[in-house]
């Protein structure tokens, strides 16, 4: 069976790591569009459009580390180095994607430079498959097609701004920046900041401008954050418009700022899918028809990895793959089109009568480690560990507690339902 992975990211060399072990079921060409592995992972300085005229992919910033501990975030049999901090840089996390490209020998799976234009099905009788149109970078105008049995989208979904629809904010007289653009502190200093969104960016990106800018509003309609906060961090209530340089909050309060920071989230993006695809991106970003947020009903054979929002992501994209190739060689079947959308709509009903908005149709938080349990279940997989469960539920304790501090304290796993805490 040929299959097709595009993006050479976390999710995606995980994918191709888990096919390229089953070389008598499964052929794999992995496509990615930069020059090497670890997709959002990558730091640059650049912002805007590559050489290429390509929009920049990554949202990395120069000085971030991660908000989980590496002990939590690694795949399950491949560990960080130990001698690394729990919460370790963007540097040492694209260290780690390399080096588990290397160890599983992904590289010569891999076409570089390589962006996928077009993603096609095609029925020939009953029998379904894809073809992809791409080209290489060097070359944009000369494209090829290949055909696959099936395909696995890794294209990630921390690369197309959402800047939301604020009163006057065209108008603003400072500056309008999007976290995705942000790099560095330094081009805050002694600026009167509003940072518009309070979710892990929103939060990680407020303490560190203020160790530079004058003030920070952390303007979000959330209950109000619990954590201790720098001084110069004043939680306020959401952006109601702008006028000028100054910014109305939804309760009248009027703050003069230099610049607004958009710390608002991103669209879900599939350029390379044509229509007949039939997969639906709505305005509250909420796809449709995917069976438990990665296979899409109507052509099981596609499937996307990685699109569940507030999880911990490498241990979950292992066992979404693995649940979607095991569909895929026979090792369990599939419910039906219509029992699998009925479960959909029926985790779409739970999410609302709970208060959720449309908008988190795929988010997890508490929920992931039932999710991820069930796939592993109908799989025949080998679950994730408990103790993942365990310390990143206490990490998330200390980080709603203590946003400057809870990174200081380093973890090791004892034994795969317990931990040890290292003071700093």
């Amino acid at each position: 069976m040929r299959v097709a992975v595009i993006g050479a990211g976390a999710a995606g060399l995980c994918a191709v790591r888990h096919l390229i072990a089953k070389p008598k079921t499964f052929q794999v060409v992995g496509f990615e569009q930069g020059d090497r592995v670890g997709g959002t992972w990558i730091y640059t300085d650049k912002k805007g459009q590559d050489e290429y005229g390509l929009p920049i992919h990554s949202s990395m910033y120069k000085n971030l580390r991660t908000n989980l501990p590496k002990e939590v975030m690694a795949f399950p049999d491949f560990p960080f180095d130990k001698n690394l901090p729990s919460f370790v840089r963007h540097e040492d996390v694209l260290k780690y994607l390399e080096d588990y490209a290397e160890h599983f020998d992904l590289y010569p799976f891999i076409k570089f430079r390589t962006h996928v234009v077009q993603l096609l099905p095609k029925k020939c009788e009953s029998k379904l498959s894809w073809e992809i149109t791409y080209n290489t970078l060097s070359d944009v105008n000369k494209s090829q097609t290949d055909q696959f049995d099936a395909v696995i989208v890794c294209n990630g979904h921390y690369s197309v701004p959402i800047i939301p629809n604020i009163a006057g904010l065209d108008s603003f007289k400072g500056e309008i920046i999007h976290s995705h653009l942000y790099r560095d502190a330094e081009t805050m200093r002694n600026k009167r900041v509003v940072c518009l969104g309070a979710g892990a960016s929103g939060q990680d990106i407020a303490i560190e401008i203020s160790s530079t800018a004058k003030m920070v509003f952390l303007s979000h309609n959330k209950s109000p954050l619990q954590s201790v906060l720098p001084t110069n961090i004043q939680q306020c209530p959401g952006i109601d418009r702008v006028e000028g340089k100054t910014v109305v909050l939804t309760s009248g309060e009027i703050l003069d700022v230099d610049i607004i920071l958009l710390c608002t989230g991103y669209h879900y993006s599939f350029p390379f899918l044509t229509e007949q695809c039939h997969l639906s991106v709505d305005k509250e970003e909420r796809i449709t028809p995917l069976y438990k947020h990665l296979i899409h009903t109507e052509f099981p054979s596609l499937c996307f990895i990685g699109l569940c929002k507030t999880i911990c992501p490498f241990p979950q994209f292992n066992v979404q793959v693995q649940f979607f190739l095991a569909s895929l060689d026979g090792s369990f079947t599939l419910p039906s089109k219509e029992e699998m959308d009925k479960d959909t709509e029926k985790d779409l009903e739970l999410r609302l009568s709970q208060g959720l908005p449309l908008r988190h149709a795929h988010t997890m938080a508490t929920r992931q480690w039932e999710y991820n349990n069930q796939l592993a279940k109908m799989a025949n997989l080998e679950p994730i560990p408990p103790g993942v469960q365990v310390l990143y539920d206490m990490v998330h304790e200390k980080r709603v507690k203590n946003l400057p501090g809870y990174k200081k304290i380093n973890y090791r796993m004892t034994g795969p339902e317990s931990f040890e805490t290292i003071e700093a």
